[in-house]
């Protein structure tokens, strides 16, 4: 059993390494191989030429955008190069913890689901105390794509998801930055596939510290529910 980590990044000069390093550390006894495949989508501060200062070889692949195009569009060169049976999303910043995927898999590896996603609202791990309206606003978006795929998530949003490869081969991504999520799920949802919830910790960010998801993301995240909630 082999896992694919998909890792999109941004301007992350601070965190990238420790991000790939903390997933090679990672102990998983039933999986015998961790394919780490990292997307830069045309850095300007400094993480291309970390990235460049690193070995890239069968087990750590890394691809260069040559502009910045956005989340999704990292991810979908990332998916396009995975050979794991498991494929999973993670953030090159530390908002989330690899130490995690045993509780993420462990619902594929038993045989219950196809897709995972980690849930920063359920589960007994710690949470940094944030802001508000980011809280509320997941909550509203992930309601609202409820509503039109009639599946009953608690976030949506998280950067927490995983697939079996067959999931990820089945969907045709359009969205090339944050509206990538309520699109996946969408099409997920509409794919019959069986999607459990784990609950994970979450430490998250502010923007002096680099977070980037803004209120605009939020307007084209609810365009993206309408749209591949209405189209067929």
């Amino acid at each position: 059993m082999k896992i694919s980590v998909v890792i999109p990044v941004y301007n992350e000069n601070e965190t990238i390494l420790d991000v790939i390093q903390a997933v090679k550390k990672v102990h998983l006894p039933l999986i015998q191989e961790i394919e780490i495949v990292v997307v830069d989508d045309f850095s300007t501060d400094g993480t291309t030429e970390l990235l460049q200062s690193i070995s890239d070889n069968e087990s750590q692949k890394i691809f260069y955008h040559e502009k910045n195009q956005g989340k999704g569009a990292a991810l979908k060169t990332g998916f396009k190069h995975c050979t794991g049976d498991i494929i999973v999303i993670q953030d090159a910043d530390l908002e989330y913890d690899p130490n995690e995927y045993p509780t993420l898999i462990d619902p594929i590896l038993n045989g219950n689901a196809d897709v995972v996603y980690g849930s920063r609202f359920i589960g007994s791990g710690p949470h940094r105390v944030h802001y508000f309206w980011h809280y509320v606003g997941n909550k509203w978006l992930t309601t609202f794509s409820n509503m039109f795929t009639n599946i009953n998530l608690t976030d949506m949003e998280t950067c927490y998801k995983v697939f079996k490869k067959e999931v990820i081969d089945s969907i045709t991504i359009k969205e090339n930055r944050f509206g990538i999520e309520p699109e996946i799920t969408a099409k997920i949802a509409r794919g019959n596939w069986r999607i459990y919830e784990v609950g994970i910790s979450y430490y998250g960010r502010d923007y002096s510290e680099g977070k980037k998801i803004g209120w605009k993301d939020g307007l084209r995240a609810l365009y993206v529910i309408l749209k591949y909630g209405i189209i067929r």
